[in-house]
């Protein structure tokens, strides 16, 4: 019987920290040295695809809430980024 994935407290951190990296990028933050939005859809893409990628690459060795916070700053940041794209 497979036994639940240990939490990480640093994954949290961590996709928040992605996640306001792509709300920076993709004009919903300002930035914190100019207070300026601005959109660098490059940016976000590569926030998104690593992302992407990490979700890929743990597949089943997440907890519960770890695989819902994934999905949820994976959707948010697709539809974020397909109205600027």
């Amino acid at each position: 019987m497979p036994t639940e994935p240990k939490p990480d407290p640093r994954f949290d951190d961590f996709l928040f920290l992605q996640a306001q990296n792509a709300g920076l990028f993709l004009g919903q933050l300002p930035h914190p040295a100019t207070g300026q939005t601005s959109l660098n859809l490059r940016a976000a893409r590569s926030v998104l695809d690593s992302l992407e990628m990490l979700a890929a690459k743990t597949a089943g060795n997440l907890t519960i809430h770890e695989q819902k916070l994934l999905d949820a700053a994976l959707a948010n940041i697709r539809s974020l980024y397909q109205k600027n794209a």
